[in-house]
């Protein structure tokens, strides 16, 4: 709980401040009774009235998409308008994320004052607020500092590192960079002959892309916002919007308004998903808003077998919409079939739920004009999780909630361009258009076998397969489950090139054996040139220039550092790489490349913004083979859990239980940044606690803010505190990216995510 006090250039970890002190306080022993309220409010105005505020207003009112989540604004108009034209549309996470960008550069001699020893000592939260990065650095193989680096030197050792053999260099990326970049960075990576384009979407929302194209022939959001707002219900599944997404809060309390109904599904009752007050409805600020109308709590990774259930019910009360799937499905048939074996018995036990909800969960989908489904990383974080988006969409189709107005699916994604690297072909499975394209481009045949996603990538590393690693943002280390595996793998890997804009614990911990680079890059709202991102409904945000504060910095442009790479690798053949300097010129190769962005090709000229096509459906035709929806069946999981003696232990040796752990961001947390210690929604008052229902605990022989020790089958944590809290019985939580380190990775095979909601740990106190 530190913050870098930029005037005691002694100490850049001093203690934690009054306000840290006061939340952690309050946080200890009341959780929030309603999601949001006052409390931003009084944010908002302790980071705009202070002596940062005219730098983030400015920033605020910038024309940029925001840098949290893909719900992200950025209008035509300003930064504070949505793809609606309405005004007033940003939130708390988007003032956390431009404050810490706003933070000021590092000096010039923190790298000599600080070994990695004791960098590496650093939480997330200490790493974020070290400051900008602002002149590049290298650790080269047996030092213990970074130290600074030469332009030149960067670009010949990048060059070097990517002109070994394709199979042996790997590129990892965030959503935090522009459509640009990540057009670039996979147009330069395929061109060696690699399809090694790992990416943050691999450790998130890859089952919903596997998952949707599979049964539509597309990979995201079938709702467009304009379409959420003519529906009259909800299915929100696995998510914690109040915290990740609040702006999505004023289109549920928009459409409570107008009579609507929302269906929460969450192993853990987040209170923001019960009452929620939002600044842009302020007479019921305090008070807040109900946002469910029913809210169910299904075991960890049991979601399939509720809308197995629910699927059930709508076929047994004749509510099954048998036309429309005659007319618009294929394997319909196979799908009610499965439906109509599966046991009432079997159906309850695994997801937890009672019959008489999962008849009222029904009952209101039934009930329903238009419904749309939507879902977050508590459905993709499973085992089975592709299967998982089959189930969703199988009783999306049983009730003819999909092409339609007001109605479909809807994956609300993490990052704000998470969605527009897919899109731009940062993937390891290529679709077979795009790679057509880019082989008329580019003149040559493309590798046609999968390179490594983020997961292979992790893999193969640690076999020592990849020689070469360029990060372009993202924390790949803590990202990952078993962190002792990454931090492993990543010092197999002779040369590591990080470009990000601030210190993370991957630089600190993801050291390569030869030569880490950390090469500094402006934010989205600093680019010196126009570029563009994707939301998590299909539309396209045109970035305006920008000048970033760090008037002594030694920075560049991810896409100046791409183009300068690329043209050192392949020279000006077959397209002159150094052109792609030129933010438009991008942009018209990617009219000709990427399907469903041929407007972006004028938009610098015409600055109109645009809706991507052949993606949102107000007609039940979609891009599959035959035209229609793929309806696949959904085997029930089976879960279990290990016992205590699976984890060397005995109950009568010590007090302890095992459970299901979900891992989780906390209320100031966006992906690995940690902006805030405590999460007062939860109650939960430091990084270092398990939330555990408290009758699992009392049976157990715990208390209340007991410390105990955590072990999974990759590790342990010692000192956690519990803290009691709705979470169902037989499940906890724990926050992401501390708890990486307990678990090894569950892989869902189709869509190489792994397992973080469904975690088997022992809870166990030393014996007296």
């Amino acid at each position: 709980m530190t913050q870098l006090d930029q005037t005691d250039e002694q100490s850049p970890f001093p203690v934690a401040n009054n306000s840290d002190r006061a939340a952690i306080e309050a946080a200890a022993d009341n959780a929030s009774t309603i999601g949001g309220g006052l409390p931003i409010i009084q944010y908002w105005a302790q980071k705009t009235l202070s002596p940062q505020g005219p730098q983030i207003w400015k920033t605020l009112f910038h024309k940029s998409a925001c840098l949290s989540c893909a719900w992200g604004t950025g209008g035509q108009n300003g930064g504070f308008i949505n793809e609606l034209e309405e005004p007033l549309q940003r939130c708390m996470k988007s003032v956390q994320a431009i404050s810490s960008e706003l933070q000021p550069g590092l000096s010039d001699y923190f790298f000599a004052r600080h070994t990695i020893s004791e960098l590496q000592a650093l939480t997330s939260r200490e790493a974020d607020r070290l400051g900008r990065l602002s002149f590049p650095v290298v650790r080269r193989a047996g030092s213990d500092y970074y130290e600074p680096i030469s332009w030149e030197e960067i670009y010949q050792l990048t060059t070097a590192g990517f002109s070994l053999p394709p199979e042996r260099v790997a590129s990892y990326s965030s959503g935090r960079s522009s459509n640009e970049a990540a057009f670039l960075l996979q147009l330069m990576v395929r061109a060696l002959g690699s399809n090694n384009l790992a990416d943050c979407s691999d450790l998130c929302h890859a089952p919903s892309t596997v998952g949707l194209n599979k049964v539509f022939g597309t990979g995201t959001s079938l709702v467009s916002l304009e379409s959420l707002r003519q529906a009259d219900c909800v299915v929100l599944v696995g998510s914690n919007a109040p915290t990740n997404h609040p702006r999505l809060m004023n289109e549920l309390i928009e459409l409570r308004d107008r009579g609507g109904k929302i269906i929460a599904i969450n192993p853990v009752k987040e209170v923001g998903l019960v009452k929620f007050g939002s600044p842009a409805h302020p007479l019921r600020l305090v008070q807040g808003e109900e946002i469910s109308s029913l809210f169910l709590q299904p075991i960890p990774g049991s979601d399939l077998a509720l809308f197995v259930g629910i699927q059930k019910v709508l076929l047994e009360r004749g509510w099954v919409q048998f036309d429309y799937l005659k007319a618009h499905t294929e394997n319909w048939q196979a799908v009610i079939d499965q439906v109509a074996a599966t046991g009432w018995e079997a159906i309850v036990a695994t997801c937890g739920i009672t019959l008489t909800e999962i008849v009222a969960a029904a009952e209101m989908i039934h009930s329903s004009q238009n419904v749309v489904f939507a879902w977050a990383m508590g459905i993709t974080h499973q085992a089975n999780s592709v299967d998982n988006i089959f189930s969703i969409a199988n009783t999306a189709l049983m009730t003819g909630n999909v092409g339609k107005s007001g109605a479909g699916l809807m994956p609300i994604r993490g990052h704000s361009n998470v969605q527009g690297f897919g899109s731009m072909g940062v993937t390891a499975h290529l679709k077979d258009s795009i790679r057509e394209a880019l082989e008329k481009l580019l003149g040559k045949s493309l590798k046609r076998e999968s390179g490594y996603d983020a997961r292979a990538l992790i893999e193969a590393s640690d076999r020592g397969e990849v020689d070469t690693l360029l990060c372009l943002g993202g924390n790949l280390y803590a990202a990952n489950p078993d962190l002792t595996q990454a931090k492993r793998a990543l010092g197999n890997i002779d040369t590591i090139i990080y470009l990000s804009t601030k210190p993370n614990q991957g630089h600190f911990h993801g050291l390569a054996r030869q030569n880490t680079i950390i090469v500094p890059v402006y934010a989205r709202f600093e680019n010196p040139h126009k570029t563009t991102v994707e939301s998590g409904n299909n539309f396209v945000r045109l970035n305006s220039p920008g000048k970033t504060h760090l008037t002594k910095g030694d920075l560049v442009s991810e896409i100046g550092f791409l183009a300068e790479l690329a043209h050192r690798l392949h020279g000006d053949q077959p397209i002159d790489w150094r052109r792609l300097h030129d933010t438009r010129y991008v942009r018209q190769l990617i009219a000709q490349t990427i399907p469903g962005y041929e407007k972006i090709g004028e938009i610098d000229d015409t600055n109109a913004e645009f809706t991507i096509s052949g993606r949102i459906f107000l007609e039940p035709k979609f891009p599959t083979p035959s035209g229609k929806a793929e309806m696949q069946p959904t085997p029930l999981p089976t879960l279990t859990l290990p016992t205590l003696q699976d984890f060397g232990l005995s109950a009568a040796q010590h007090p302890a239980l095992v459970l299901a752990l979900i891992t989780g961001r906390s209320y100031g947390q966006h992906n690995t940044v940690v902006y805030k210690e405590a999460d007062e929604y939860r109650g939960m008052p430091h990084r270092h606690c398990i939330l555990m229902h408290s009758g699992d605990a009392q049976r157990a022989g715990f208390s209340q803010h007991q410390r105990v020790s955590v072990r999974g089958d990759a590790g342990q944590l010692n000192d956690i505190e519990i803290i009691f809290g709705e979470v169902r019985s037989g499940a906890a939580l724990m926050f992401y990216p501390e708890a990486n380190v307990l678990m090894k990775a569950r892989i869902e095979p189709r869509a190489g995510t792994p397992a973080y909601k469904r975690v088997p740990v022992a809870i166990f106190a030393e014996a007296l």
